[in-house]
C-alpha cells in the first residue's frame, strides 16, 4: 500500500537518507532498495525521486559523483555530515511520532485487535460453559 502523498513528503526523504547512511547509491538502485525494502510502502518512481535528491543536495544533506567507469555513466549520492545530523534528528522525531501513534492505538493496532488475553484461571465453570455457548452462537 503506497503512502499518502503527504505522508510520502515527510517520509520520503529520511528514507533516502537511512538507505545513504550504509552506502553510496545511484539513483535508480534506490528505487529499487526503497520498495525492496519496504515492501512498497515507500515505493516511489524515478520522478518522484531525483527531485528529492536534487533538494536534498541543494540543502548539502547528500553529495553526488559521477563515476563513468561502466558502460553507462552513474551519479552516485552520498550521505554528507550534514545529512547524518539531520538523520539523526529526523530519527528522533520520527520514533516521537511512532511512539505517540502507539499510545493513541494507531501503530500496532492491527496487532492488538487480532490478540485476545487469556481467561482467567479462576474462572468458574458455569461462566466458562455460558461462554462457550455464546461464542457457538456466534458462529451459526
Amino acid at each position: 500500500m503506497p503512502l499518502d502523498r503527504e505522508l510520502m513528503r515527510g517520509a520520503g526523504p529520511v528514507a533516502v537518507l537511512k538507505l545513504l547512511e550504509r552506502r553510496e547509491m545511484y539513483g535508480y538502485e534506490l528505487v529499487e532498495s526503497l520498495e525492496a525494502r519496504t515492501e512498497g510502502v515507500l515505493a516511489m518512481g524515478q520522478s518522484t525521486l531525483y527531485p528529492m535528491l536534487y533538494n536534498l543536495e541543494a540543502k548539502r544533506l547528500v553529495a553526488s559523483r559521477w563515476d563513468e567507469s561502466g558502460a553507462r555513466g552513474r551519479k552516485y549520492y552520498r550521505l554528507t555530515a550534514a545529512g547524518k545530523r539531520r538523520l539523526a534528528e529526523d530519527s528522533a522525531q520520527w520514533n516521537a511520532v511512532t511512539a505517540a501513534m502507539r499510545q493513541l492505538g494507531i501503530v500496532g493496532r492491527l496487532a492488538a485487535s487480532a490478540w485476545t488475553a487469556p481467561r482467567p484461571p479462576t474462572m468458574d465453570l458455569a461462566h466458562r460453559g455460558a461462554d462457550l455457548g455464546a461464542r457457538l452462537g456466534a458462529l451459526r
